[in-house]
């Protein structure tokens, strides 16, 4: 999918609130905050982009692999699995 449709508006605001927490561990950092409560907004951070992973894979399915199957082009379809199939590869081994 390449023009921005709702789904990706809402994965923007995602990533900006993201980014701001990102921003907010620099601070904590820059302070001298505790050890932990930094860990712990890190995790936080780790959370959400797990979580915008997964929102973005569901909305890679639903839109870009529904229209290969709509198509019924056997390549493009071919082409949306590999990429599904690639992409959970690389995503299982981090």
């Amino acid at each position: 999918m390449t023009k921005k449709g709702a789904d990706h508006k809402a994965q923007l605001s995602r990533v900006n609130r993201i980014e701001g927490q990102v921003r907010g561990i620099g601070k904590m950092i820059e302070d001298d905050k505790y050890c932990i409560d930094i860990l712990t907004q890190v995790k936080a951070v780790r959370s959400a982009m797990k979580s915008l992973e997964l929102e973005v894979l569901e909305a890679h399915l639903n839109c870009c692999l529904k229209k290969a199957i709509d198509s019924e082009s056997k390549e493009e379809m071919t082409e949306k699995v590999d990429e599904i199939i690639d992409i959970v590869r690389r995503v299982s081994k981090s």
